[in-house]
Parts: C-alpha cells; structure tokens; sequence
C-alpha cells in the first residue's frame, strides 16, 4: 500500500523531447511503476492517507508540485519543492546524458561503461537530493528516488 500505483507529468509549455529524452521518461515510468516505495508520513494529528498513490509532477510558477491522489482519485496531499537545489545536478546529467548518447553511436564499449559510470553517479546524487528535500513530507527508497529524479529532468528539459 505504501506506492505508486499511477503517475502523470504534467509537460504543458515543455519544448518537445528528444527521442532520447521520451525514452528515458518511458523508462523512468515504467520502472516506477514496477517497483516503488512511497509513503506519506504522519504530521501533526492528521491520519496518515493510506496508498496506492496517484502521483502527478509538475512544475508551477518555478516550483516542483508533487499533488497526490489515493486509487480513488481523492487527493490526499500536495507539496511544493524549490528547484533550486536541483538545477546544477539536473544540468550535470543533460550534459553527461549527452555525451553518453553522443559515445553510443562512436565509442567503444569501454569509454561508454567510463560515460555511463558517471552518468550513474549524478543520477544517485540526484536522487539522493530529492531525498533530502522530500524529507518530512514523502517517504521513499533511493530507487525511487531516483526515478522520480529522472521524471524531474524531463520536466526540466527545454
């Protein structure tokens, strides 16, 4: 009960994605919805909403809103990150997505492994972030933190 059942982002006014870009939010989604961990924590005397949850993503006047639904579509809850703690990882991985996307067409295996072993260490710094912001407000495991992580880039690009 402590999940993600449904997920939706919100890309109105988003410039549209590179294939590359829709391929990693396909993925994202795909394994968030396979296997996650999320919760709502208990604040103040309120009843701790019980999951699945319906979470949709978006990004409202420079904020990160993260608006939670139950299975029924009743909302349960909404929050609003800054994105400013996000903005030089978010830029790290586009650049370092992109030289790896760039190796896979030319590289040989071993430089796209050394490519790809960094994308993967920005990709856990991201998560680890979101973590850290998400702190008090939604409990989750660093893999779905960092999928969440590469939902919140997509919403970034353009």
């Amino acid at each position: 009960m402590t999940r993600i059942c449904h997920i939706e982002i919100d890309d109105t006014g988003l410039a549209a994605a590179t294939p590359e870009i829709e391929q990693e939010r396909k993925v994202a989604i795909f394994d968030l919805l396979e296997d996650n961990s999320f919760a709502l924590p208990k604040r103040d005397d309120r009843a701790v909403p019980e999951g699945p949850f319906r979470l949709a993503l978006s990004i409202r006047e420079g904020r990160l809103v993260f608006d939670i639904s139950n299975e029924a579509e009743e909302k349960v809850g909404e929050f609003h990150l800054s994105l400013g703690p996000f903005r030089q990882v978010v830029k790290d991985y586009f650049q370092i997505c992109e030289s790896y996307f760039e190796a896979v067409k030319r590289l040989p295996p071993s430089q796209i492994e050394a490519i790809d072993m960094g994308r993967r260490g920005i990709h856990n710094e991201g998560g680890r972030i979101l973590q850290e912001r998400l702190e008090g407000k939604a409990d989750v495991d660093i893999d779905t933190a960092r999928r969440l992580f590469t939902l919140i880039c997509v919403l970034h690009w353009g």
